[in-house]
């Protein structure tokens, strides 16, 4: 079961990888792609929890994907450098507005996760 569930979370983190670097080609905006994906990935990481998908399949998207998909580094990089640039309010409504954001997608995708279970 452990290479199974060690397969399992690399394609999916694959996956993801491969998904945000589109992402990011298409939107190319700064901080928007990152707010996109980690909106993106908390409603799809509540969806997956809350139907109660369990074993590999589970690991592949959960794990593996959402977790090669969001991004809190490239979240953290971009807020520092729009303070950088003297853009502090943008820089709050960034922090701020992806937490609350992504809050808000995990409970949505939850709330639709438990209506398939």
């Amino acid at each position: 079961m452990a290479l199974v569930s060690a397969l399992a979370v690399g394609l999916g983190g694959a996956a993801g990888a491969l998904a945000r670097f589109e992402v990011g080609k298409r939107l190319e905006r700064r901080a928007v792609d990152t707010l996109a994906v980690n909106i993106g990935g908390s409603f799809l990481l509540g969806l997956v929890l809350a139907a109660g998908i369990d074993g590999p399949a589970a690991l592949a998207v959960a794990v593996g994907f959402c977790g090669a998909f969001t991004t809190f580094s490239s979240f953290a990089v971009e807020t520092v450098r729009l303070t950088d640039d003297g853009e502090t309010g943008r820089a709050v409504v960034n922090a701020v507005g992806t937490l609350v954001l992504a809050l808000l997608a995990v409970l949505m995708g939850a709330e639709i996760g438990a209506l398939l279970a």
